[in-house]
C-alpha cells in the first residue's frame, strides 16, 4: 500500500471515529435532558399529619382556607379564600379583593366548583364539613401538624416545601427577622421602657390580650416591649377568649394602650363614659390609639405579625 493509499484510509478512519464520539455524546446530552425533565416533572412526597401525601409539581389552583398569608408571603394567590358568611380577613384583602370566598367549614359542594388541584387543611379537622377522604378524592390533599398550624415561620417552611420554593422560604423569614430588628430599635428609642397593651372591643366586651395571643406575641416576645402587670398576671392564652370586666381595666398600669374596635362598637361609648377607664395612666397621658381594622391583630401569619409591627410604629414614633 503506497503513500498516499495510507493516509486516506488513516483519515477515514479517523473521521468514521470523530462520528460515532460526537453521536454518542449527543445521545448521552438527549438522555441527560430526557433525565432531567423528567425529574422536573416528579410529583412531591411529603410527610403530613395524615402520613406520606403525594402533592402535583408546581400547583396553580390552591386553597389554604384560612392560611392564605403564608400563600401570599410565596407570592401564591389561592382561587377561594376564607370567609364566614361576609367576613373575611381584612389586612389581606389588598391582594384578595378580587378573589371569591369559601366557606370557613369547606363545604364539599364549594369545593369542588373551585376545581383545586392542591388542599391545605388544619390538623383539627372537625369544623370541615367533610373527612380527609373525602377533600383528597377532590385534589391531592395536604393536611398541616399542630405546630405547622399553629407556628406561621414553621408553616412558611412547609409551605415551602409544598410549593417547590425553599429557598425563598428562608429568604422570607431573614427579610422578617429583619424587620422586628428594626422595628425593636425604633421602638425603643421612641418609648424606652414603657409598657404596651391591646384591647380588642366587640360589642360591649373588653379583651385585654394575653402574652402570648396572637399579635401580642409581636410585642412582647420579638420587638422585646414591656408587659404590663395586669397582662402578665392573665396567664397563658386558652383557645377561648375571656372578657375583661371594665372594673378589672381599671388595674390596667400600661403606658400605652391600642384599642382594636370598629369605628360604631358599642363598647367604645361605654368606656368614654367610664369614670373607671378615664382614670387609667394611658387615658389620662392621651396614649390611646384607637385602630379600626383589628383582623392582623386577632391572626397569626407573616403579613399580619409585618402590620402588627408597622402601627406599632405609626402610632408611637414621632
Amino acid at each position: 500500500m503506497n503513500l498516499n493509499h495510507r493516509k486516506r484510509l488513516f483519515f477515514f478512519i479517523t473521521m468514521i471515529g470523530l462520528l460515532l464520539v460526537i453521536s454518542a455524546c449527543g445521545k448521552d446530552d438527549t438522555t441527560s435532558e430526557s433525565e432531567s425533565n423528567k425529574e422536573d416533572q416528579k410529583d412531591l412526597v411529603l410527610d403530613s399529619e395524615m402520613g406520606e401525601v403525594t402533592i402535583p409539581k408546581n400547583p396553580k389552583k390552591v386553597i389554604a382556607s384560612f392560611h392564605e398569608d403564608s400563600l401570599l408571603a410565596f407570592g401564591v394567590t389561592p382561587v377561594a379564600k376564607w370567609s364566614i358568611g361576609e367576613s373575611v380577613q381584612d389586612y389581606l384583602e389588598s391582594d384578595l379583593k378580587d378573589v371569591p370566598t369559601i366557606e370557613w367549614n369547606l363545604p364539599l359542594e364549594q369545593m369542588l366548583e373551585y376545581e383545586p388541584d392542591l388542599i391545605i387543611l388544619e390538623n383539627n379537622m372537625d369544623g370541615y364539613e367533610g373527612t380527609y377522604e373525602d377533600y383528597n378524592k377532590i385534589a391531592p390533599t395536604y393536611v398541616m401538624t399542630k405546630e405547622t398550624t399553629e407556628d406561621w415561620r414553621k408553616q412558611i417552611d412547609v409551605f415551602g416545601k409544598i410549593l417547590g420554593k425553599e429557598d425563598q422560604a428562608e429568604d422570607i423569614l431573614s427579610d422578617y427577622e429583619e424587620k422586628v430588628a428594626d422595628g425593636s430599635d425604633v421602638l425603643k428609642d421612641a418609648i424606652g421602657d414603657e409598657s404596651v397593651a391591646a384591647i380588642w372591643v366587640t360589642g360591649d366586651k373588653f379583651f385585654l390580650f394575653e402574652e402570648n395571643r396572637h399579635s401580642a406575641k409581636v410585642l412582647y416576645s420579638e420587638l422585646g416591649i414591656k408587659v404590663p402587670k395586669l397582662v402578665e398576671e392573665l396567664g397563658e392564652a386558652g383557645e377561648e377568649w375571656n372578657p375583661i370586666s371594665i372594673e378589672k381595666l381599671s388595674e390596667l398600669d400600661a403606658d400605652h394602650v391600642f384599642l382594636l374596635a370598629d369605628e360604631n362598637e358599642k363598647g367604645l361609648d361605654t368606656l368614654d363614659n367610664s369614670s373607671v377607664w378615664q382614670s387609667t395612666p394611658a387615658v389620662k397621658n392621651d396614649h390611646v390609639y384607637h385602630l379600626e381594622d383589628s383582623s392582623n391583630w386577632t391572626n397569626i401569619g407573616l403579613h399580619a405579625s409585618k402590620q402588627t409591627i408597622d402601627d406599632l410604629v405609626d402610632a408611637l414614633v414621632d
